[in-house]
């Protein structure tokens, strides 16, 4: 498997998830956007980072009893104490927020364990806690119910559905103010470098419009556009 190199880590931190999928569209890669998830809470800043997966199924009223969190080994937890620092721990809730895929407690041992966010396409409970913690996070809505009310947690770092797209363990999640954005991995070295030099020249862009300059020739950029971006490039950082 492609290790994101931590160069490239700290540059897709300063792109956009808008920046990305076009990047991605180039290659052909049209279903990268997570749909109907966003950010709970803006503390915590963007997020980049390995999927770590988890899934469920729906919950089966003889198998999904609270005494199942007894032990060591239910797929929910175990998830959590397994998840690497530095990824991403990527939910499958089948799009099904009408009971949470975890809670505060979860969310904040991610938090304490290094985790680099957390995202689902159901819901969380004790969302005004987990918007106050400095970890990313992203559902559809909150959903204060437990889990077992809805899921049955199954299958760990195996490949999932999140918000109609696929994630594969290893996957390089990008997570801003918009949403969630899914890099095969195999990709993501070599697009960070390109996205970084476009989000520079959409800053000079925004700047350029900023001051009144219409956007002909300048976005996308013609000759001479592309001469003042070069003078201009050395002063962004």
């Amino acid at each position: 498997m492609t290790t994101l190199t931590p160069e490239n880590r700290t540059k897709l931190k300063r792109v956009s998830t808008a920046t990305l999928t076009t990047a991605l569209f180039k290659r052909g890669f049209r279903n990268v956007f997570i749909q109907d998830v966003r950010p709970l809470g803006q503390k915590s800043g963007s997020m980049v980072g390995e999927a770590f997966t988890l899934r469920y199924i729906p919950a089966r009223e003889d198998l999904d009893l609270l005494s199942s969190f007894e032990g060591t080994e239910h797929p929910q937890r175990r998830a959590v104490e397994d998840c690497p620092a530095g990824h991403v721990m990527v939910i499958d809730s089948r799009k099904d927020p009408r009971a949470a895929s975890a809670g505060g407690i979860l969310v904040s041992r991610l938090m304490q364990r290094g985790v680099a966010g957390v995202v689902t396409d159901g819901g969380f409970r004790d969302t005004p806690e987990i918007a106050a913690m400095a970890i990313p996070a992203y559902h559809n809505r909150p959903s204060a119910p437990t889990n077992l009310i809805r899921h049955h947690a199954l299958d760990i770092n195996a490949p999932i559905a999140c918000g109609d797209v696929a994630v594969y363990p290893g996957d390089i999640m990008v997570g801003d103010g918009e949403g969630v954005c899914v890099i095969p991995a195999h990709l993501a070295n070599e697009i960070a470098p390109e996205v970084y030099e476009q989000t520079a020249y959409e800053d000079f862009v925004a700047e350029r419009v900023r001051a009144g300059q219409g956007i002909f020739g300048l976005y996308p950029a013609n000759a001479e556009t592309k001469v003042e971006f070069a003078k201009w490039r050395p002063s962004w950082s």
